[in-house]
């Protein structure tokens, strides 16, 4: 053999650690496990919890490792969610859950694509992760199983209210068909029978039976929505670190109740920032400039975050605008957007949710009120 072939690993390939990444399917998961120089893939049954661990023992032997040795491990976020994470921990395993957007791909217009091209990618990836490179992929900060749990009630919440828009939308739509507009009020099941449509007459017997059913496919939909408000209710009344930022964010103008759980419980209740730029970019509002040799441009935010806080806080600025007029992001929101067209007012109001996501989280931390906003009277 040459000089060149038996040349040994690099210093940074290293056979004391274990690296695993799993490729998660609904049916089969794709693991790979290496010790930053050889790969062994195997596939497993998804959920298979026992395979997975004699596949792990028989990799540390595969290896030449000790028992004890120590394991990384990693997977895309997705479906699955965090229980994996989770479960890998009790192993003593070190786990990352990574941002699938952010992992490198070939840029061609053809590449090949399989799960275990992805899985051999992924591990190699981790590698580079483990030994220093943190910059090559984005990893997520994964809530403990009880944070989880908390952002279960307002996520049913808001499904429910869609789900109670949609059948209101359906039987108004039932209704305009036959020429008939009528507000759907409790007495509704028996105001149905009373109608007649466009020539007198009263309802078909079908369409009147469709209509009452979607009606009692919405009273369900609302009786199971007020039961969970009070559920609300009855939680910010416990003595919670999260029950106190709650009623510290209603504390101003412009902040109700239903942005400020949402806000603690998706954002600040369980995450800790350094400073106003990870809050920007923990919630995907931090701009992405476009800045090569001649070409300078601005694309936008990043979309990188949370989408349901960027989806609230967009709705928070246009409320803080009509609540806060006097504060400093107000007035700085008119001088810069107030005079423009109803495109610049829409950019500006996502630069101002920004910045006033930044105050709330210092107002939270810090106890520092957002310069020139008014404090609820009744809170005083």
């Amino acid at each position: 053999m040459t000089e060149i072939q038996m040349a040994p690993a690099p210093d940074t390939i290293r056979n004391d650690r274990l690296y695993i990444a799993l490729e998660l399917s609904n049916t089969k998961w794709k693991i790979a496990f290496g010790n930053g120089f050889k790969i062994r893939l195997k596939t497993i049954m998804a959920r298979d919890l026992e395979e997975f661990k004699q596949e792990l023992q028989r990799s540390k032997k595969h290896f030449g490792m000790a028992e004890e040795v120590p394991v990384y491990c990693c997977y895309e976020a997705g479906r699955d969610g965090f229980w994996i994470h989770w479960y890998l921990c009790t192993l003593g395993i070190r786990n990352l859950v990574v941002d699938s957007s952010s992992i490198e791909v070939n840029r061609r217009y053809r590449r090949a694509k399989t799960d275990r091209l992805d899985a051999n990618k992924l591990v190699t990836m981790l590698i580079r992760y483990m030994n220093g490179e943190t910059k090559v992929w984005s990893v997520l900060h994964v809530p403990e199983e009880e944070d989880e749990d908390s952002r279960r009630l307002h996520r049913e919440i808001q499904r429910l209210k869609k789900e109670r828009t949609g059948h209101t939308n359906r039987i108004k739509s039932l209704l305009v068909l036959h020429g008939i507009s009528m507000e759907i009020r409790k007495s509704f099941a028996g105001d149905v029978d009373k109608v007649v449509m466009w020539n007198g007459e009263p309802l078909p017997s079908r369409i009147k039976e469709e209509i009452i059913r979607q009606y009692r496919r919405y009273e369900l939909t609302r009786q199971q929505l007020q039961a969970l408000e009070q559920e609300k209710k009855e939680a910010l009344k416990q003595e919670r670190e999260s029950s106190k930022k709650v009623l510290t964010l209603q504390n101003l103008k412009g902040i109700g109740s239903v942005s400020s759980w949402d806000l603690v419980h998706e954002f600040f209740g369980w995450r800790q920032f350094k400073n106003g730029k990870e809050v920007g970019a923990a919630s995907g509002l931090a701009p992405t400039p476009y800045d090569s040799g001649g070409s300078q441009s601005e694309q936008g935010i990043g979309k990188s975050g949370n989408r349901r806080v960027r989806a609230l806080m967009t709705e928070v600025g246009w409320y803080w605008l009509m609540h806060q007029p006097g504060s400093k992001l107000s007035r700085w929101y008119m001088e810069r957007y107030g005079q423009g067209s109803k495109r610049m007012r829409r950019i500006g109001i996502v630069a101002l949710a920004r910045k006033l996501l930044i105050a709330l989280w210092k107002y939270l931390e810090k106890g520092i009120i957002p310069e020139g906003a008014t404090v609820k009277a009744y809170y005083n």
